[in-house]
């Protein structure tokens, strides 16, 4: 309406002229702005009704340094062509840009566009709302339409493949069974029951179906290896950011970025809560390769804990958490290890992931380890994010106490900083040279990290 207030001053005026003059022409000039006025805001109103506007996406899901695809649909319902509709989208979802102007729309057709977004951040974002606006070809009047309608879309934090990964792992002695059912098909078979849909046919016994004349399957067991749990310290008062300036918004990409490359490449947040989760994700997927029941424990704004199990599904229940957790903790990481590791059987294995430069956690995994618990610790160094404080003494207590700790300092790839345990005075050495981007998890191995004495890790 902004646009109209001249034209309107000008009808007003018109209208006031014919009224004190009576004559023909005045009256012949304010029909004819009426007339313009009435047809402009019809034309601009008739554009933006009878259209349909949809959004189709392939999965609502994805992962850091993957896309995010979706595709968007503007059809013209009307027997009259459309001259230009903006279509701007409200997305959260960062460096997500579906807004398009779609231009001579003609009756019953349709426009249809794509648009792929490199996920850089992780987290719960939502796609839409959207909203339509047009005008008239004079620009009097702009309509807007606003459609709420939205849906929600989550981005799971990266993982990274750490096949140099490998410390000792906890074993259940004896070589017994656990006596746990699981749907997993293992060597130790605890009975047999009634075919129910839903089970695989190799689990089917077929010497019991042949003298029962019925389906009958085979119920197994755990087997003896241990369960291993990951300890995510997400202490609010623990966790730093690299400087302000390198946290402003997720880079932009070049359009080549978007089709150069099948996997492209991203960058680890320059945060130790997103290294933390980072190093997280990939532990887990490590391991449930493996064949491994891992487990997920966490105290952030609330307890977060997801027991320990195997499979493609248990991986997609750690990365739904990992994708939304954040922190905003207040129990300090020993805490949370004294009050969880006292619920866990002996010979499990714990996975400490922190950036806390305290030396109490560390107790807190002595006294576990005295009660049978194996507990390796990974350390994210904070002094490489700002924080003066090197981790030396965290290191020091750790290898002291037997504990193998893995050091994760800003810049450094995951692969090569998880391939080799942290030795004495390495928290005081000088910081890597943070490199432009970190290669996804595409199987390839990264260029070797070689120390000063020329030895390759």
């Amino acid at each position: 309406m902004r646009r109209a207030w001249p034209i309107l001053v000008v009808w007003s005026i018109s209208l006031v002229f014919a009224l004190q003059t009576g004559r023909d022409l005045a009256y012949n000039v304010f029909y004819l702005l009426s007339a313009v006025i009435a047809l402009s805001y019809l034309w601009a109103w008739a554009n933006v009704n009878w259209v349909r506007l949809s959004r189709y996406t392939r999965t609502r899901r994805s992962q850091v340094g993957k896309t995010a695809d979706e595709q968007l649909e503007v059809r013209n319902l009307s027997r009259l062509p459309k001259l230009w509709l903006e279509v701007r989208d409200y997305s959260d979802l960062p460096g997500h840009h579906a807004s398009q102007v779609v231009t001579s729309l003609m009756a019953n057709r349709k426009r249809r566009w794509s648009v792929r977004t490199i996920c850089q951040l992780r987290g719960r974002f939502t796609l839409g709302p959207m909203s339509i606006a047009s005008g008239d070809p004079l620009g009097l009047f702009r309509i807007e339409r606003t459609i709420t309608a939205t849906a929600p879309f989550i981005v799971y934090p990266a993982t990274i493949d750490l096949p140099a990964f490998s410390p000792q792992e906890g074993q259940l002695t004896g070589g017994e069974a656990m006596q746990r059912r699981t749907h997993h098909i293992t060597t130790n078979v605890s009975g047999v029951r009634d075919y129910e849909p839903g089970d695989s046919f190799n689990r089917i016994h077929w010497r019991s179906t042949a003298r029962t004349g019925r389906l009958i399957v085979k119920e197994f067991e755990l087997d003896p290896s241990a369960d291993i749990w990951l300890f995510l310290d997400m202490d609010g008062e623990m966790h730093f950011s690299a400087a302000r300036s390198e946290l402003s918004q997720p880079r932009r990409l070049t359009p080549e970025a978007y089709w150069t490359a099948e996997k492209p490449s991203f960058q680890i947040f320059p945060t130790t809560e997103e290294y933390g989760v980072t190093v997280t994700a990939s532990l887990a997927k490590h391991f449930l390769a493996r064949n491994r029941a891992v487990g997920l424990i966490s105290y952030a704004r609330q307890r977060e804990v997801v027991q320990a199990d195997r499979g493609e599904r248990q991986l997609t229940k750690i990365l739904e958490t990992l994708a939304v957790i954040r922190a905003d903790g207040r129990v300090a990481f020993s805490q949370v290890l004294e009050a969880e590791g006292r619920y866990l059987s002996r010979h499990s294995t714990i996975i400490a992931v922190t950036a806390s430069p305290d030396q109490d956690w560390v107790r807190s995994l002595r006294e576990l380890g005295r009660r049978g618990l194996r507990s390796v610790a990974i350390v994210v160094a904070a002094d490489t994010f700002g924080r003066t404080k090197p981790p030396d003494a965290v290191l020091a207590e750790l290898i002291a106490s037997g504990i193998p700790p893995y050091l994760v300092r800003r810049g450094d790839t995951l692969e090569a900083a998880l391939s080799r345990q942290a030795i004495m005075g390495e928290a005081s050495a000088p910081a890597r040279p943070v490199p432009t981007s970190v290669p996804q998890a595409t199987g390839e191995r990264p260029p070797p990290v070689v120390e000063p004495n020329g030895r390759e890790l």
